[in-house]
């Protein structure tokens, strides 16, 4: 296959100026954009035979003003962007990149745990702040400080990033309970006290409940008030999955009447977060703005991956195809 022009869309994702896209310009005529609206994605598109997205979405009426389009990259797990049924009855193929963030999230996922327990964060803003220059005694505590030894951690998808969050999570000395992942549950692994639980055993026994589950049809917002309810008043939910998956509103009335303590979280259903979100003035209720992928480590294995993609579409041998 000859050079084809290729049009990365929303290039500022992977590369906010330290992960260049230069192998990926070997392979053809390429044009970077940062960020692209909705209005540019046809117009800046036009001649491309591949284009690259992460989060600008390639629907049935972009397929169908691009005639030249064959192949498109996208530069992440989930390829939701991209209208599938649109692309197939092209024949234009859809690649995706389905493992590279597990550690970074995984971390992400313990270090939301560990502001929870002992609130480093908090602490050492409250010094910055002149609280303990303030302070009669040697040592300080802003709430509780609680130590995870010994504490139960349930895992809600217990796929590659649940498993590490486990593996993780079992080295602080917590016990680990799961649910197996889509593809069945597989080897348990050897950690002390594991088990396999279903996900009402799973609220209803962990002092820590992660969310490492794929969103469908079937578990929108299934982390509602009735599911909550059921939680110990001393536990925590951590969600470095998806937003869809929790009912927003009924979370911030958990944290508000002290259903449950607190709860760490990465992604919300609408991002970037609205003004309007409830989260926003729940009490004990830490958000970060859906980062936990993006290490500059995570981020350049998506750089090679997709640069392999494209390689081996225009070479005749495609990998990674979804859809």
């Amino acid at each position: 296959m000859s050079a084809p022009r290729i049009v990365v869309l929303d290039g500022a994702t992977l590369d906010p100026g330290d992960n260049p896209w230069d192998e990926l310009s070997a392979l053809g005529e390429l044009v970077v954009h940062g960020h692209s609206a909705p209005e540019e994605v046809v117009p800046r598109s036009r001649g491309a035979g591949v284009l690259v997205t992460n989060k600008v979405a390639i629907d049935a009426a972009v397929v169908s003003a691009l005639p030249e389009l064959r192949f498109v990259a996208v530069t992440a797990t989930g390829v939701n962007v991209v209208d599938l049924a649109a692309t197939r009855a092209r024949g234009i193929l859809v690649s995706n990149v389905p493992v590279y963030g597990t550690d970074s999230v995984a971390q992400h996922a313990i270090g939301l745990l560990l502001e929870l327990a002992i609130g480093v964060g908090e602490h050492a803003e409250a010094v910055r702040h002149g609280d303990w220059t303030r302070a009669r005694d040697f040592s300080f505590w802003r709430r509780p400080l609680v130590e995870l030894a010994g504490l139960t951690l349930g895992i809600v998808g217990f796929g590659r990033i649940g498993r590490r969050v486990g593996e993780l999570a079992s080295a602080f000395g917590m016990r680990v309970i799961a649910t197996p992942s889509r593809s069945g549950p597989g080897e348990p692994p050897a950690w002390p006290g594991f088990a396999w639980r279903s996900v009402a055993e799973i609220f209803r026994e962990a002092d820590v409940v992660s969310l490492h589950c794929a969103l469908g049809p079937d578990n929108q917002r299934f982390v509602d008030r009735e599911l909550l309810a059921t939680m110990k008043r001393t536990a925590w939910l951590l969600n470095t999955a998806r937003g869809g998956l929790v009912d927003e509103a009924a979370l911030a009335a958990a944290l508000v009447d002290g259903t449950i303590a607190g709860a760490g979280l990465d992604v919300v259903s609408i991002e970037p977060m609205r003004a309007d979100n409830p989260l926003l003035g729940a009490p004990r209720c830490i958000v970060t703005p859906h980062n936990a992928w993006a290490t500059l480590a995570a981020r350049k294995r998506l750089m090679r991956t997709t640069v392999e993609n494209v390689k081996a579409f225009l070479d005749g041998r495609p990998v990674n195809v979804v859809g």
